[in-house]
């Protein structure tokens, strides 16, 4: 677990932008997948928000994905490993790198066919605690012609990531302007931010 973490650690160095492709391992990223599927069929989701609190808008025109938030308080077995995960993650980085993180919220992202989530940042005008990005990708058998997938913006040019199952991509929420482009099958995710006070 340490080398995935030392990996994403040192990419994030290298390029602002963090990279493991095996963050999540295949047992976890296929039961947070079913998870996923189940809630979803469920109709727990939720169509996704521009803006925090009073200034939350839904625009279908921005982004059409739909959420679902993950919380230890609904004591969920796979939720509660996942959390587990991104303790350690939290725990190692702060040791490391005295990142100062202090706290994290995740959801679950579903793209349906023809979805995308146009040119944005990750962090608040009027809220400043979310200090990185981390999105974690549950989509096996993933083909370029797919689409769906995610575009940071470094000094105006792309970084194209595939969006393949057990990948973590990780940036500062504050700096890097990223989307998610067009998808042409259903696309999974977790999606979430490592927060300061």
């Amino acid at each position: 677990m340490e080398q995935a973490f030392e990996g994403i650690i040192s990419s994030f160095l290298a390029n602002k932008v963090g990279l493991s492709s095996n963050f999540l391992s295949e047992d976890l990223s296929g039961k947070l997948k079913a998870s996923l599927l189940l809630l979803l069929q469920e109709q727990q989701f939720k169509a996704a928000g521009i803006g925090n609190h009073s200034k939350l808008l839904t625009d279908k025109a921005i982004r059409s994905d739909l959420i679902y938030w993950l919380d230890r308080k609904h004591n969920d077995l796979v939720e509660n490993n996942f959390f587990d995960q991104i303790d350690a993650f939290v725990k190692y980085l702060n040791q490391t790198c005295y990142a100062g993180i202090t706290g994290y919220e995740f959801h679950y992202a579903y793209y349906d066919e023809g979805s995308f989530y146009k040119r944005h940042l990750d962090q608040f005008q009027d809220n400043h605690s979310r200090a990185y990005s981390m999105i974690m990708y549950l989509n096996n058998d993933w083909l370029l012609a797919d689409g769906g997938q995610l575009c940071i913006y470094q000094q105006g040019l792309p970084q194209i990531i595939d969006p393949i199952n057990g990948k973590c991509v990780f940036f500062k929420s504050s700096e890097l302007e990223h989307e998610v482009l067009l998808n042409h099958k259903p696309r999974m995710s977790i999606t979430g931010w490592l927060k300061t006070n």
